[in-house]
């Protein structure tokens, strides 16, 4: 019997872009479009046939107890090769084969019923997956107890709330009798004690010889839960290799793209009221560097325009360590309320007196806000590193597996 549980070969998924139909349109709109189409000489112009490719010619094969990782940057394609294995979204061309009962917990809403309780939704889920109401009874106090909503059980699962909803769908996801779990990014709506039972229970379910396949945007838990991962880049897969290669690869890729996070940059977003143009750091000199001294002082410098001739914004930063983890957040509502007197152009500074990262690689995601709106979010707008320390008096710095943030700290000692 082969090991096989998942075969993948020449994955394509091939999505065209401005022909889902309007809401609200008439009849006699429905029989304009469709003329068009038949008819598009006699009628109006041809329809459009902008195609995008969110999965390109992907293949590999998973066996039986392994736990695979999955990474890459928004819009990658790794939602879509997920909804393909759990049979959700069918491929354009190629195959996908799984060998097993499979799991899935993806999107918030998909695969419980609104109008049902989470009592019911658990039963039905067992009944979807091919399994008797006696085997669902048998697990379903487990579910229950580790999802933590006994409470709500009676209640319809479309009045939870979005932490309620994912805690039900991965207990019945990861306690039925599954063979292949699939999960996605998901789990990043619980807390944070919660993710890590999670991320307990997906080990367990590894070894117990069940195979799990994990798309994530957190390396940490990628690289401490998957031995294998994919990293996924433009719809192909760039990398597949142990989990420490593929977010290797994966970091040096944002460190070689980063200079383009202010050119035409898919994942940026926002209404453009006021927009982000530059970021630098500089030093106490005025220098620009990209590598700084942790516990020296630092400057983050962001330049920006404003077309629409704005009054006010908020600007906030997040600095992530090469883990994919939040070591840092910078808000201008946090320090000093907003900024105030925007004129058509600027710069607005952040300075760090003592700067508390480790030695390492970091990568900052920035977002402006106007008027209640994001005006311009940009995730991957620089990296930079800790080339050294001066932060602790013997010049050594802990491991960036070990914190986040630096605390200076000293001891003491009183022998008797």
């Amino acid at each position: 019997m082969s090991d096989i549980v998942i075969h993948a070969q020449n994955l394509s998924k091939q999505y065209t872009i401005g022909t889902l139909r309007r809401r609200g349109m008439s009849l006699g709109d429905h029989l304009e479009e469709r003329l068009k189409f038949l008819f598009p000489r006699r009628v109006g112009a041809q329809p459009r046939t902008d195609t995008i490719w969110a999965l390109k010619d992907v293949s590999f094969d998973i066996k039986r107890g392994e736990a695979v990782g999955v990474i890459g940057r928004n819009g990658a394609g790794k939602s879509t090769l997920l909804k393909i294995l759990a049979r959700i979204v069918t491929p354009t061309t190629g195959r996908a084969e799984l060998y097993g009962r499979p799991g899935s917990l993806l999107e918030v809403g998909t695969g419980f019923h609104p109008e049902l309780t989470g009592r019911d939704n658990i039963y039905l889920s067992g009944a979807i997956l091919g399994m008797k109401k006696q085997e669902v009874s048998r697990k379903f106090d487990e579910i229950v107890a580790f999802s933590e909503i006994e409470q709500f059980l009676e209640t319809p699962v479309k009045r939870y709330s979005s932490g309620m909803y994912v805690r039900l769908a991965f207990a019945v996801a990861a306690h039925l009798e599954t063979e292949i779990l699939l999960v996605d990014e998901v789990l990043a709506v619980g807390d944070g004690a919660f993710q890590a039972k999670c991320l307990s229970k997906m080990a367990s379910t590894v070894a117990e010889g069940r195979t799990v396949f994990f798309v994530s945007h957190n390396l940490e838990a990628v690289q401490s839960l998957c031995p294998r991962a994919l990293l996924v880049r433009q719809g192909q897969v760039a990398v597949d290799g142990t989990a420490q290669e593929a977010v290797q690869e994966y970091l040096t890729y944002l460190t070689a793209t980063s200079s383009s996070a202010f050119a035409e940059n898919p994942e940026r977003s926002g209404n453009g009221k006021v927009r982000l143009t530059g970021v630098r750091i500089v030093t106490t000199s005025s220098l620009a560097t990209t590598n700084l001294v942790a516990g020296d002082p630092a400057v983050f410098e962001f330049t920006y325009e404003n077309p629409v001739g704005a009054e006010s914004c908020r600007l906030a930063f997040t600095i992530f360590n090469q883990l994919g983890i939040a070591a840092t957040n910078c808000d201008t509502t946090i320090a000093n309320g907003a900024l105030h007197r925007l004129s058509e152009s600027g710069t607005f500074r952040c300075v760090i007196p003592n700067l508390p990262l480790p030695i390492g690689q970091y990568r900052l995601a920035a977002t402006l806000e106007s008027e209640g709106h994001i005006s311009d979010s940009v995730p991957n707008a620089l990296v930079f590193n800790v080339a050294s320390s001066t932060f602790f008096p013997s010049g050594r710095s802990p491991q960036m597996r070990y914190c986040s943030c630096m605390v200076l700290h000293q001891w003491e000692h009183e022998p008797v």
